[in-house]
């Protein structure tokens, strides 16, 4: 029974992580169109008008575009993209208080109450009718994956406290959240195209419902006796301090720049160098869905095989995508951008799957085995990626070139992957050390304890 609902549970979190991420994509092919459309700036917001807004009219809509596609304006391209980082601002600011929060209550409010914010963003978007409305959904949605995210995140490591069921459970979330960011822009497009605006965004918001109340019917909030009992997790500002913790959050951090830095620039330079088709630079991502999950598997396995070189993988990983984005500027067609792109894709896939489960790891080696504030903490190291992409990246390009940016990216992930080095030592200690593990090897003092103890039995 405990292992069925467990298998539920991460079912629950892999679809509100599959949700998060196809909101956070499904506007690629729309809000170009409706923000051209809200300023009278020719088409319509609805099917028919053109992707883009530039007003060329005669042609096909791609059901793929390109992420941030270009504007008719300056004063659009601003738009768009402060609209894309308003998320990853807000989520970065909200997540200190989330974590701790987390940690307090225990992971199912949390997630809940995530989801409800999704929801309301959502809506908010089948709706909207103005910028401002569009700015105030978007940063709502953040506010809840801030919430859903690290709250489901951690009930997974919660759930899965042994290797390598940890790091498999961990995985497949993962490859959740790639398939949602890759399967969002066609599944906007063609809804878009054939049925509006609005669909889309109503077809997730029922999702996230149905999300919601699987998670009731699971786990409702307040409903277990093991949460009334749950040990005070260590506060966040102290996890922040811990070196080997800020090694693994530097790592996250600094492998997701090149993919934060290239979905905003890649589209306009792949046309401007190789004079790709709008196809082209719709399909540009969707081949490194594969690697991806090729990758998830490949360390999932190894993690499994040999436990102690979790470092190694994610310094691998670091290694592949520093020299793949090293290579993207040499590419001259479609083709060979495909290449070097998977290679970014693979490599993040290594250094997550690697990393995330460590984290968890280190909680429980270093600290109380409460995962709230420090996936908060991982949390906060994809959102610095992830804000400073849409705003940066461009100004970057304008100024020193495309070429410079990548292989800046490059290097920085080159020189960082020997600094994972620090964490071979710590990857080596057994769990057994924990102090959560050293109490319940000792007998339940508590109902909390008894409850994991059974748990870990089942």
């Amino acid at each position: 029974e405990a292992r069925r609902q467990r298998r539920l549970l991460l079912v629950v979190v892999c679809v509100a992580l599959l949700l998060d991420n196809m909101l956070y994509m499904v506007i690629v092919p729309i809000i170009p169109d409706y923000i051209a459309a809200m300023r009278g700036r020719g088409g319509t917001a609805g099917p028919s008008a053109p992707a883009g807004g530039n007003g060329s009219g005669g042609g096909n809509r791609s059901l793929l575009p390109a992420r941030y596609p270009p504007a008719s304006g300056d004063n659009e391209d601003v738009q768009i993209g402060v609209l894309f980082a308003s998320k990853a601002i807000l989520q970065l600011l909200v997540n200190p208080l989330s974590g701790t929060l987390i940690d307090r209550v225990g992971y199912e409010a949390p997630l809940l109450a995530g989801l409800a914010v999704m929801f309301l963003s959502t809506a908010t978007f089948a709706f909207a009718e103005n910028y401002a409305t569009l700015f105030a959904a978007r940063s709502l949605q953040g506010l809840g994956s801030a919430f859903a995210d690290t709250a489901g995140i951690a009930l997974i490591a919660d759930r899965y406290a042994e290797e390598p069921a940890r790091s498999r459970a961990l995985g497949t979330a993962l490859a959740c959240i790639s398939f949602g960011s890759l399967a969002a822009p066609p599944f906007g497009g063609v809804l878009y195209e054939f049925a509006g605006k609005r669909v889309p965004f109503l077809v997730l918001a029922f999702v996230c419902v149905l999300d919601g109340l699987l998670l009731l019917v699971l786990a409702p909030p307040g409903g277990t006796g093991a949460r009334a009992n749950m040990p005070v997790g260590t506060p966040i500002h102290r996890l922040m301090i811990d070196p080997y913790i800020a090694v693994v959050a530097g790592a996250l951090a600094t492998c997701n720049i090149p993919l934060a830095f290239l979905e905003p620039t890649i589209a306009n330079w792949m046309k401007e160098s190789m004079g790709a088709s709008e196809w082209e630079v719709g399909l540009t991502w969707l081949p490194a869905f594969f690697p991806h999950v090729l990758g998830v598997y490949v360390t999932v396995r190894l993690a499994a095989a040999y436990p102690h070189l979790q470092w190694f993988y994610g310094a691998l990983g670091m290694a592949i995508i520093g020299a793949s984005s090293c290579l993207v500027p040499a590419c001259r067609n479609f083709g060979q951008v495909i290449i070097p792109l998977c290679g970014i894709c693979f490599g993040i896939a290594l250094v997550d799957t690697a990393l995330l489960p460590t984290l968890a790891f280190l909680v429980d080696v270093r600290h109380v085995s409460v995962y709230g504030s420090v996936y908060a903490i991982a949390d906060i190291s994809y959102c610095v990626a992830y804000a400073l992409g849409p705003i940066v990246a461009g100004q970057i390009v304008h100024t020193m070139g495309f070429a410079q940016l990548n292989l800046g990216m490059g290097l920085a992930n080159v020189l960082y992957a020997p600094v994972l080095l620090f964490l071979k030592n710590v990857c080596q200690m057994k769990p057994s050390h924990s102090e959560r593990n050293i109490l319940l090897e000792e007998g339940p003092k508590g109902l909390y304890d008894t409850i994991k103890m059974e748990e870990r039995k089942g």
